[in-house]
């Protein structure tokens, strides 16, 4: 086991022991100062941020070039979450996320759900057009980790839900690692020390095995709402290595399409047709009246 794994492996155990203690101490004396229950969240702390600035540390030392890579979906999809608007894209190097993306299907403006205050609370995943389209080998590659067994919750683009899923199921999820955090998902080798993985799949959906050779295009799984989810959308990333706990963000390229920003829909067509970028539109801005040219300046 790897230095990174075990001190992954000391941080989960770290927040299980706070949680513990809080929880003992509303019941029982604790045969120790109230104080003494914040070390082992201290310490996963400290092990976090210590592993954060390593992993920036190890990109500084070591940049990698963008990898241009086939798009892992088809149609019209827009982005959240993109590494083109900042890095880590997700807050965090950890879990290999420094130029991770989130895309959402939307086949048409308006089509998605979106966020509301108060009601509904929580949404089902078919009132999402995410929700079951296929994802696709980025590239010629080998299955080396899939994951199959987390179930696809309810929607979480409510304020109630978001203060839920942020403040409790994060965490919690984070305890419990990688398949926790990616709920179903798909690991490819891509070679050369390049790993694609896809996360928050569909349960049941999976259409490929470890071991399995597949091909640019090959579907491999559809999108579902699995783990630290708010809604049916694609995580993609890539890495250095085939576990997301110890691997080190890699950025990547999409042909045709590059690197979609925030808010920004793109649509990719069948295999050989051509894909296309649709900006956001910004709001109409009334036209300023030309600034008279000072005569010490004005053109010959």
């Amino acid at each position: 086991m790897s230095v990174g794994k075990v001190l992954r492996t000391v941080y989960r155990l770290g927040w299980v022991t706070f949680f513990a203690l809080v929880t003992v101490k509303i019941f029982v004396d604790l045969p120790f100062a109230w104080y003494w229950i914040w070390l082992p969240a201290v310490l996963s702390l400290a092990i976090a941020v210590s592993g954060s600035v390593r992993i920036r540390l190890a990109q500084r030392e070591h940049p990698r070039e963008a990898v241009e890579i086939a798009a892992p979906v088809r149609g019209r999809w827009s982005a959240l979450n993109s590494p083109a608007d900042r890095t880590p894209s997700h807050g965090t190097h950890g879990y290999g996320q420094t130029y991770a993306i989130d895309v959402v299907a939307e086949p048409e403006e308006g089509a998605r759900p979106g966020f509301r205050a108060l009601w509904p609370v929580v949404r089902r995943n078919r009132d999402f057009p995410a929700f079951g389209e296929p994802l696709l080998a980025v590239a010629d590659a080998t299955v080396v980790h899939v994951e199959d067994r987390q179930r696809d919750h309810l929607s979480r683009n409510s304020l109630p839900a978001v203060i839920y899923m942020l403040l409790v199921e994060g965490s919690f999820r984070d305890i419990g690692g990688v398949r926790k955090v990616l709920g179903n998902h798909v690991v490819l080798d891509l070679g050369d020390g390049v790993f694609a993985a896809y996360g928050h799949l569909e349960r049941g959906s999976l259409a490929v095995r470890t071991g399995d050779q597949v091909q640019e295009g090959q579907l491999i799984a559809r999108c579902g709402n699995s783990g630290n989810s708010s809604e049916p959308h694609l995580h993609f990333q890539l890495m250095d290595g085939p576990d997301a706990d110890t691997a080190v963000g890699i950025p990547f390229s999409w042909r045709g399409v590059g690197v979609p920003r925030n808010g920004e829909a793109f649509i990719v067509a069948k295999t050989g047709e051509s894909c296309t970028v649709e900006k956001p539109e910004e709001p109409d801005r009334p036209e300023q009246p030309e600034k008279p040219v000072p005569d010490d300046i004005a053109a010959p």
